[in-house]
């Protein structure tokens, strides 16, 4: 049997993704389909729109056959970490022959081989990458910068504006992450990519079928709900009412506001320092931003320059909720991957987990609890992440019901 990996966020389902889920099948020819999904907290450093299990059903219902949680350690991490961490539990499961991912570009030539610049880190490149990082510029727009100065230092006919213009785009960037993870990890898995079409990446507007997630995330916070009825499969449109009806929100980081500003305004920058990707002297213009913006949306406007990007920021105000340090992902993702969390299956990802069982000596956790009985203290403080997202995402609701520990009381979505 041929299996495809996927590495999604489904934030929420859209044309998009069916596209890009058909289309892989037939270009791999596989018969089966894995998604590695984010959580409850998603790489943007934002709460996922909707929660996990309804994301998944989304993604059963619309072709997908086996849905995996990406532990929240790695789902809210810049690019690099976010690609790692997913191609290292895809990785894992011994049973994966593909693994596709969208990009601007649609070729692998010039990726694979900027992936490979990225992974072997010519000394020439390094010098580079500093000089750029010490003007002021953001870690992307230096690294990028530092590729461009590398190949112009070896060929004399690059393109420059292609080679530049590959590097700008979203898609393009995280297809470069799971190809040089594909290379640390020397994985089997084949890569593939599909060219994106549609609404570009991040486009606000509803003016196309296939439109972005984030366009589509704007219309349901700005508009009816019924606005977004074309724009996505009618499955995912009945989940999102099935939800809204019972939750009354999406969630955004708005929702956190005040626990940010809380957390921000007791001595916090001590423990900002530690937190995972704050260098020294950011912690000091987060804190005074903080005195003065109470909004987080508006902090994150006041914090962002050209070198600290908006979603950087925003994932450091992530992890600060959730208390993730620099120690306690270095020492975690040592120990990594250590379980398998199911979110979702068909009959056929019920086949799937059968192979996975027979060819990986990893864990898989279907009944939450039971994840205690393995005995193993790195796979309790990584899931207890999950769970404390999990707990986090409702809090944000901020509804008249308590809906805590709801990884205990939510089974996967099995659809027959």
């Amino acid at each position: 049997m041929k299996v495809l990996g996927l590495v999604t966020e489904y934030n929420p389902f859209h044309f998009g993704h069916k596209y890009h889920l058909e289309h892989s099948k037939a270009l791999t020819g596989a018969e089966y389909s894995i998604s590695i999904m984010s959580g409850s907290f998603v790489q943007r450093g934002e709460p996922s729109l909707v929660d996990k299990w309804t994301k998944a059903k989304m993604a059963i219902d619309n072709g997908v056959d086996l849905v995996i949680e990406l532990p929240f350690i790695f789902a809210s991490q810049s690019a690099e970490l976010f690609a790692y961490g997913s191609l290292c539990l895809l990785d894992s499961l011994n049973i994966v022959d593909y693994i596709s991912f969208g990009s601007e570009l649609g070729d692998l030539h010039y990726l694979k081989a900027i992936a490979d610049i990225l992974v072997e880190e010519p000394s020439s490149y390094k010098k580079s990458l500093k000089e750029y990082l010490n003007l002021g510029n953001s870690y992307p727009v230096s690294r990028s910068n530092a590729i461009v100065d590398y190949y112009n230092s070896l060929y004399s006919n690059v393109d420059t504006n292609k080679l530049q213009d590959v590097l700008k785009n979203p898609n393009n960037i995280l297809a470069i992450e799971y190809l040089k993870a594909l290379k640390v990890l020397n994985s089997s898995i084949e890569p593939v990519t599909i060219k994106r079409i549609g609404s570009a990446y991040g486009e606000c507007s509803l003016n196309n079928k296939i439109s972005s997630a984030t366009g589509i995330r704007h219309a349901l916070f700005s508009k009816e709900i019924s606005s977004i009825k074309g724009y996505v499969p009618d499955n995912t449109f009945h989940y999102l009412i099935d939800y809204i009806n019972k939750y009354n929100k999406f969630n955004t980081l708005d929702n956190y506001s005040q626990t940010i500003h809380y957390l921000l305004n007791i001595d916090t920058k001590n423990i900002l320092k530690d937190i995972i990707d704050v260098e020294t002297g950011l912690e000091n213009r987060i804190v005074n931003a903080s005195s003065i913006y109470k909004n987080s949306l508006d902090l994150v406007d006041e914090i962002l320059t050209k070198r600290y990007t908006r979603t950087r920021i925003q994932r450091i105000l992530v992890h600060l909720i959730m208390n993730l340090t620099e120690k306690n992902f270095r020492e975690l993702s040592h120990h990594y991957p250590n379980y398998i969390r199911v979110l979702g299956a068909n009959d056929k990802g019920i086949y799937l987990l059968k192979n996975i069982k027979e060819k990986s000596n990893i864990p898989i956790i279907t009944k939450f609890a039971h994840y205690t009985k393995y005995n193993n203290p790195y796979l309790d403080r990584i899931i207890n992440f999950d769970k404390r997202a999990t707990d986090l995402f409702f809090l944000g609701l901020k509804g008249n019901i308590d809906y805590m520990d709801m990884d205990f009381y939510t089974s996967p979505y099995i659809k027959n």
